[in-house]
């Protein structure tokens, strides 16, 4: 023992950081449980290889014996039938209770020689000699080989038929386990406790913080629960983390999950018609590369350096048969999202968006964001702020309602021009800054109310660690800004250590640490249940799992020479980077007729590319990353 303490502990999974691998962690004697700074309300002592161990002339059956003479196990587990059966009787049953261990079910367990499947069947005789039942997560809610979810099996109502306990085991928050889960862990664990067929008695997590906050205060809330926090929720291209961006799927999705504001990122087409897609780029949204319109790319310098095919080239006609395309912005850890509907759904105009907002009592508002509009009016001879207003006037919007509308952009020159409305103006800072000179607060207060900032403008950070917040959000709000913040994901590598790879902790530290007033987010349902939680506004009663995440603290723990490298503070935003010019007027340009496939189009301008070439390049940590979560 004395030279197992002076092996160093590692991670043994890459897609965790190794910052603490071989620091002041070290291997636990089982009498040091009882030691610990905080004490543990109860132990599970789980004993593997019995008799593998036997056959060393090793007792882990004197082990366990002599331990529980000095401490106080509530569960021993073993994956053993015989070794549980030898220390049934030397153990008192009211304060330790006996589980039974499932491996895989074609493993066989040494001491009887049976396969675990076989034993699954006879559950009454596992009774005799155990209170309960450990198994894998897959032994109750199977997974197929796209990893989407199969019908449940009826282990956990057989099994409490039988008299026995039963605990789910393998949860963990970075390794992808569905697809219906959409990256949210919590969603897993409400997925056994509360589906209103059966509940499991326990679960094994290496993540205990989310399995608490799904125990504590989530399961069983009803679809009707009381929003107990009231921070707005926007969608980012509808529910985009599970369909095709601004597609109707993704939009329904959004409203059905509890979004508040509806977002249309508005691209107009080469005969002006208004619709709603992320990009202006018609690459990152569909299959236009694939389609008889690829050789249309070509390179903007005014938008991106890199070719693209852009909306303002196809007609309205072309561009509504595209077939959408699911983003995947964490491709390169080889996270991809909801494969089954990567292309589900239909692209929608302006007004078929307004539409499709105004049927829904819902929702609160909609958010119109405007990009583009000095190039669109230059050089396409196109006026997206004309069309946008043209819209919003038709589908009523331009008079008092039930509906708010938000008109966001990162140009200030483009709130001017709806400056004397009824509409509320959101400006976005489209990059991370730490605070705003007060020059530039007051020139964004002379045509906004709203500001949008990312999230990594909220708390300093080095890889990746949280060290401290910033002042950005309280020198906005003391000019009586609102301020939203982008964008929130369910995936664990969008977040920051910190959040222990869940995105309701991720959440609740915004909203509770800062405060915010909106968060924009492409997973609408995971921030709608946080607001509906029963550990909201519990002031000193607050569960610790529900506190929020103090910057700094893991941070803290990292030894010296694993510290990684210090980075520059974040900028401040000045007057400069917020005025702006007047929008030019929008020019005379000949309209030309949209082609119909690649053999009738005209040859792309001088700087169009023949082709699009899309390279990736994985380093040597993320192939790692991909290649564990594959396992």
């Amino acid at each position: 023992m004395k030279e197992l303490a002076t092996v160093p502990l590692t991670q043994g999974v890459y897609s965790r950081t190794n910052v603490f691998d071989g620091s002041s962690f070290s291997i636990l004697a089982i009498d040091d449980l009882g030691t610990l700074n905080q004490k543990p309300k109860g132990i599970w002592l789980n004993i593997q290889h019995d008799k593998f161990y036997t056959q060393h002339n090793l007792s882990m059956r004197n082990v366990v014996i002599s331990a529980s003479k000095r401490l106080v196990f509530s569960y021993i587990s073993s994956p053993e039938a015989a070794f549980l059966k030898g220390i049934a009787s030397r153990l008192n049953p009211k304060t330790t209770k006996l589980v039974f261990k499932f491996m895989g079910q074609s493993d066989v367990d040494p001491s009887t020689n049976q396969t675990y499947g076989s034993l699954l069947k006879n559950l009454t005789s596992i009774k005799t000699f155990a209170s309960g039942i450990l198994v894998p997560r897959d032994y109750i809610w199977p997974v197929d080989a796209a990893l989407y979810l199969q019908p449940h099996t009826s282990l956990v109502s057989d099994a409490h038929k039988a008299g026995l306990e039963v605990f789910a085991s393998d949860f963990v928050n970075d390794v992808p386990s569905s697809f219906n889960y959409s990256y949210d862990p919590l969603a897993e664990y409400l997925q056994f406790i509360d589906n209103g067929d059966f509940s499991v008695d326990g679960v094994l997590s290496e993540f205990p913080v989310t399995a608490f906050e799904a125990i504590g205060c989530y399961a069983h809330l009803g679809n009707n629960a009381t929003k107990t926090d009231k921070t707005l929720i926007f969608s980012k291209y509808g529910a985009s983390g599970d369909y095709p961006a601004c597609t109707d799927s993704a939009y329904n999705k959004a409203i059905s999950d509890g979004v508040d504001v509806l977002d249309c990122p508005v691209q107009l087409s080469k005969d002006g018609i208004p619709f709603c897609l992320n990009s202006i780029d018609l690459i990152e949204g569909t299959t236009v590369a694939q389609s008889s319109f690829s050789n249309l790319a070509m390179i903007v310098p005014e938008i991106k350096a890199s070719s693209g095919i852009y909306a303002f080239n196809l007609s309205w006609t072309d561009i509504k048969d595209l077939t959408p395309a699911i983003l995947n912005p964490y491709a390169k850890y080889r996270l991809y999202r909801n494969p089954r509907n990567k292309n589900a759904g239909k692209l929608l105009s302006l007004s078929e968006f307004l539409s499709l907002a105004k049927n829904h009592t819902s929702l609160s508002g909609v958010s119109i964001i405007v990009e583009n509009a000095a190039y669109l009016a230059d050089k396409q001879g196109l006026d997206v702020i004309d069309e946008v207003f043209k819209a919003l006037r038709k589908a009523g919007y331009d008079k008092p309602g039930f509906q708010k509308v938000y008109i966001q952009s990162t140009n200030s020159s483009v709130l001017q021009k709806f400056k004397n409305t009824s509409y509320e103006l959101v400006y976005k800072i489209d990059e991370n800054v730490g605070d705003a000179a007060n020059a530039a607060v007051q020139d964004i207060k002379s045509f906004a109310s709203c500001v949008v900032v990312s999230k990594d403008s909220i708390f300093t950070s080095s890889s990746k660690f949280l060290i401290d917040t910033t002042h950005i959000v309280k020198t906005l709000k003391a000019s009586n800004l609102s301020v939203f913040v982008e964008t929130f994901s369910n995936e664990f590598v969008s977040q920051a250590w910190d959040f222990f790879s869940d995105a309701t902790v991720e959440i609740n530290s915004y909203i509770q640490g800062v405060p915010i007033d909106g968060i924009i987010t492409d997973f609408p349902k995971t921030s709608d249940r946080y607001r509906r939680s029963k550990c909201l506004n519990l002031g000193s009663n607050t569960p610790t799992y529900m506190e929020r995440v103090e910057p700094g603290g893991l941070y803290g723990l990292i030894t010296k020479p694993f510290l990684p490298p210090a980075e520059a503070p974040l900028p401040p935003l000045t007057e400069s980077e917020v005025t702006e010019p007047p929008l030019p007027p929008v020019a005379k340009i000949a309209p030309a007729s949209s082609p119909k496939n690649a053999d009738s189009q005209a040859h792309p301008p001088g700087n169009a590319q023949a082709k699009v070439t899309v390279c990736t390049f994985l380093s040597t940590l993320v192939v790692f990353i991909a290649s564990s979560l594959l396992l």
